[in-house]
This record gives structure tokens, C-alpha cells and sequence, in this order.
């Protein structure tokens, strides 16, 4: 992959070389091509798990105000979930990332079983709660009592199953260290695909199936990542990627653990700070209402639709970062960085301006109610406004988890999140009665103010001395 202009043949070659797997070495050549050919299968990936998102919304929104503003809701306690998640994968991907780059490839499996088992544990404890007590965690959240009622099946199924919710983002995080993004990307593919499929047959019925309405959501929802988890354990086990995990593989290694937890206590801090403020804002929200609540969720639903895409390419920077701190090449890592920062902040521009200029009809493919339309039109504007800073902070804060530096985005976001964000968006919205676009600024202010302070620090490199 040279400078010079690729044709159209040649572009369509590499792609298919991409999303086949088979390119597998990222530590030499072209840091162009390697970013490449890392992104397009994580992109693809991340694609797949945005249009979950989209898809539920579209069928649930046809069935009241009332099951969008449950989903919405519920969303906000898997992120949750997702942080702990996240959290997990980031030290799943740096660790492997970094064994990998040193040629390790047993350390790095045994590594893999350990996140598989952490993930579990966690996720048991997370589906009691759930089943449990689903309409206290609507209540909490400032559901109204006829939302609880219909929705609190959603929220208990959803929960309930988060075990696939968990196994999804860890092995695949294990099959992106690896380099092997395809592999994460045709998991996806799976799950979306059974989702699409089922999602209309279980909310509306078809035949003997009964209709469920929302909670018919969540059920295929939780089939469809399932299947993807049995998929992706195939692979493990079968030895179809560079990480093949073997019977004497399944066994606690306490040494191998603890440096796993280690890492990953920063990234669950880092992403707990971030989401417990997407709850509080959540919740500050829903003091305007269930159409205002429900046109936020359409915004921040087909948002994701776009900052996925971006998401895959920070992911592609943490892994060449990883794997080239193990090859023992910093300067290649970091020049790994401002490129994929480069063509991210290209494709997030582009996004922006469609959002701002059709950011009513994208919400009205979703809802004919007028007040609906207005916040989540609203909401879409305000924050696409910000979308070119996303790009590179994205970019810069995962570089950081792929090196093992889990701390510094911990502060960073701490910083921005709770000591900046939560307050304005407080005082904004309520204080001084702007309302949900109080809310729509803290979160472009503070999302600014990440990539601007994630910029500065990592240009310091001392993310390059990291040991994991």
C-alpha cells in the first residue's frame, strides 16, 4: 500500500484480504496497509453491534413511546455491563496484543481462558440481580409506573442472559489482540443476522409464536448473541485463529489472573466513570418526560450507528500499538496512532455533516410523533457538532488501553466525566432551565475537553514504558 492512488481493483483486493483474515503480520511493512487491514474487519465489527441498536429501536418504536423509553432506560444500566465489559477486553486485547508481538502465542491463550472465567463469574452475579429485581431497576431510574409495567420483562430478560452480552465483547477483544479481526467481525455478522430475523417475529408474532412486544426484543436479542458466543468458542477451541486454546488451557493460572485483573481494574474504572455518568444523565433526562426520553434514545441509537465505525478503528490502533510494544518498535506504535487518528477524524467529519443537515428525517425514520422527533433531532444536531474531536480522543484513550496504560484515560475521564460534565449538565438542564439541551452540551463540551487533555498526555509517551 504506497502513497501513490489505489485503483478501485486494488482497494477491493486488500478489503477482501481483510475481512478473509489473512493478513496476520502488523509488527513490519506498511503502517497504512496494517491499519487497514485492521480496521475494515473492526469497523464492519463494530457495525454489526451498532445495528442491534437500530434495529430494536425500529421495531420496538412501533409499538408505544413507552417500550423505547424502557429500552432506553435499561440501556443505560447494561452500560454497566458494558463497562465491566469493556474493561475486561481492554486488558484482554493489550495483554494478548502484547504476547503476540513477543511470539508467545501459549502465553497468550492461557491469558484468554483467564478473561473467559473472570467474564463468567461476573456475569452470574449481574443475571441474579436482574431476574430478580427488574422493576426496582426501571423504578430507580425514574421509570413511570405503566413503563415498569410493560417493560420490566425487557430489563429481566436482557439481564438476566448478559452472560452473552460479556463472552461476545471478551473473545472477540482476545480474537483483535490476536490480530484476528475477522474472525470478531463474522461473530457479529451471526448474531445480527439471527436479531434481524427474530426481532419482528418476536415482537409481533408470527403463526404459534405469541407476540411479546418490547420483551421480545431481548429475547432475540439474547438468542442472537448466544449463538455468536457457541461460534466464537468453536474457533477457540478448534484452533481456527492464532489463539488455540487447548484442554490443559482450561485451568486458573493465579499468576496469569492477576495480571489480567491488574490491567483490567483500570479499564473498569475508566469505563464505570463513563457510564455511571451516561446513568446520571439518563436520569436527569427522564425529568422531561417519556417523548423526550425516547427521542434521546433514537438520537443516541443512531449515533452509535457512526461512532461504532470509529470505535473499530481505535480498536485497530490499540492492537498495533500493543503488538508493536512487544516487537520492541514504540516509534512504529506511535506513528500507528496519528494515522488511524487521521482517517477516523476524515470519517467522523463526513457523519457530522449529514447529521446536521438531516438530522429530522434520520429521527422520523424511527417516529411520526412530533415532540419525539424534536429532542431526538435536537440531540443529534448538538452532538455531531463535537464528532471530529470524538475521532481523535477515541483514538488517543484506547492507544493508551492497547499499551496496558489503563490509568491515564481512568483520569482523564474521571476529570471530565464527574468533575466537569455531570455538574454542567446538572445546572444547565435544571438550574437554568435549558432544559435537554443543557444536557446535549456537557456531553459535546466534555467529550472535547477528553481529546484535548488524551492529545497532550500521549504526546508525553510515557504510555511506551508500560509493562504487562
Amino acid at each position: 500500500m504506497t502513497k501513490s492512488t489505489l485503483s478501485l481493483k486494488q482497494i477491493g483486493s486488500l478489503f477482501k484480504q481483510a475481512v478473509s483474515g489473512k493478513e496476520q503480520e502488523f509488527t513490519s511493512g506498511s503502517i497504512r496497509k496494517a491499519v487497514f487491514m485492521l480496521s475494515v474487519p473492526m469497523i464492519l465489527e463494530m457495525l454489526m453491534e451498532s445495528i442491534f441498536a437500530v434495529v430494536d429501536i425500529f421495531f420496538v418504536s412501533k409499538v408505544s413511546v413507552n417500550a423505547v423509553a424502557t429500552i432506553g432506560l435499561t440501556e443505560s444500566v447494561v452500560t454497566l455491563i458494558y463497562a465491566v465489559a469493556i474493561g475486561l477486553s481492554m486488558a484482554a486485547t493489550a495483554i494478548v496484543a502484547r504476547r503476540v508481538g513477543e511470539k508467545e502465542y501459549e502465553k497468550a491463550s492461557q491469558a484468554a481462558v483467564q478473561v473467559i472465567v473472570l467474564g463468567i463469574v461476573v456475569s452470574l452475579i449481574i443475571s441474579a440481580i436482574g431476574i430478580l429485581f427488574p422493576k426496582e431497576i426501571l423504578q430507580l431510574m425514574g421509570g413511570e409506573n405503566d413503563l415498569v409495567a410493560e417493560g420490566f420483562g425487557y430489563t429481566q430478560i436482557l439481564l438476566g442472559g448478559n452472560v452473552t452480552i460479556m463472552l461476545l465483547f471478551l473473545i472477540n477483544a482476545i480474537f483483535r489482540g490476536a490480530g484476528d479481526a475477522s474472525i470478531a467481525m463474522w461473530a457479529l455478522v451471526i448474531s445480527n443476522v439471527l436479531n434481524i430475523i427474530l426481532d419482528p417475529i418476536l415482537i409481533f408474532g408470527l403463526g404459534p409464536i405469541p407476540e411479546f412486544g418490547v420483551k421480545g426484543a431481548a429475547i432475540a436479542t439474547t438468542i442472537g448473541r448466544g449463538t455468536a458466543v457457541v461460534f466464537q468458542l468453536l474457533v477457540l477451541f478448534y484452533g481456527w485463529s492464532k489463539i488455540k486454546v487447548r484442554i490443559k488451557d482450561v485451568v486458573v493460572r493465579i499468576a496469569v489472573m492477576v495480571n489480567l485483573i491488574k490491567v483490567s481494574l483500570g479499564g473498569i474504572g475508566q469505563f464505570l466513570i463513563g457510564t455511571s455518568s451516561w446513568v446520571f444523565l439518563m436520569r436527569i433526562m427522564s425529568e422531561f418526560g417519556s417523548e423526550v426520553l425516547a427521542g434521546y434514545t433514537i438520537a443516541i441509537r443512531v449515533m452509535m450507528f457512526t461512532l461504532m465505525p470509529a470505535w473499530g478503528m481505535s480498536n485497530a490502533a490499540a492492537t498495533l500499538v500493543g503488538q508493536n510494544l512487544g516487537a520492541k518498535q514504540p516509534k512504529r506504535a506511535e506513528e500507528s496512532v496519528w494515522k488511524t487518528g487521521k482517517y477516523c477524524a476524515y470519517f467522523m467529519g463526513l457523519v457530522s455533516i449529514v447529521y446536521l443537515v438531516f438530522a429530522t428525517q434520520i429521527v422520523s425514520w424511527f417516529t411520526s410523533e412530533p415532540n419525539v422527533v424534536s429532542a431526538g433531532s435536537l440531540c443529534l444536531r448538538i452532538m455531531a457538532s463535537g464528532y471530529i474531536f470524538y475521532a481523535y480522543g477515541m483514538v488517543v484513550i484506547n492507544a493508551f488501553n492497547g499499551a496496558g496504560d489503563t490509568v491515564t484515560p481512568t483520569i482523564i475521564n474521571f476529570v471530565c466525566f464527574w468533575l466537569f460534565q455531570l455538574p454542567f449538565a446538572y445546572l444547565m438542564a435544571l438550574t437554568f432551565d435549558f432544559g435537554p439541551t443543557g444536557v446535549f452540551l456537557a456531553i459535546v463540551f466534555a467529550e472535547v475537553l477528553i481529546s484535548i487533555v488524551a492529545i497532550i498526555w500521549f504526546k508525553k509517551g510515557r504510555w511506551k514504558l508500560t509493562e504487562v
